[in-house]
């Protein structure tokens, strides 16, 4: 039951967040094909850069949030290389305690830019639509990261635990916190 529950997990978080961020890229390839093609007739499109840079900012947090899903975000092993029996054994909960409160601040962050946003009626300058459309993507893509570490615990607490600095494999699931499914 856990494992199946676990992988519906990480089926959800990839479908959203990978279909998502692919899908923003290709707005951005077809948006930018559309500007060149604009300018070099003659008749460029005005709404083309600003739908350029907010398909950006939708692919960019996206891709950051499907990037915790498979443990390919950036980390700052120098402390466990230093350190290395006592940070090795606090590798995962470091990873998965400092990654959540991040994204918990950043979903905080962006839930009250776009409450700001809708109050104050804000829109594009070009675009016909409401500027809390793009301020949304900061609480999407940080519960949809919450989420990704979640599964990522599940199903690749051996990365997060980073077995290249030497920890015995036999030590990785002592060594970290667990999400247990209510018992």
């Amino acid at each position: 039951m856990r494992s199946s529950m676990s992988s519906l997990l990480g089926t959800v978080v990839r479908i959203i967040a990978d279909v998502a961020a692919g899908a923003a890229c290709a707005g951005v390839l077809i948006v930018v094909l559309l500007q060149v093609v604009g300018r070099l007739t003659g008749h460029p499109l005005p709404w083309t850069e600003e739908a350029t840079r907010f398909l950006f900012i939708w692919m960019v947090f996206l891709g950051l949030a499907a990037g915790f899903r498979t443990v390919e975000s950036a980390r700052v092993v120098v402390f466990l290389v230093m350190g290395r029996r006592l940070f090795q054994h606090l590798a995962v909960p470091i990873y998965v305690g400092s990654s959540v409160l991040f994204f918990g601040l950043m979903g905080w962050t962006g839930f009250t830019l776009m409450r700001q946003q809708i109050m104050m009626n804000e829109t594009a300058a070009t675009l016909p639509i409401p500027m809390w459309l793009i301020g949304m993507v900061m609480p999407v893509s940080a519960v949809i990261a919450i989420l990704a570490i979640i599964d990522s615990l599940h199903s690749r607490r051996d990365l997060i635990a980073l077995p290249e600095l030497g920890l015995p494999a036999g030590e990785i699931a002592h060594a970290d916190v667990s999400i247990t499914s209510g018992h």
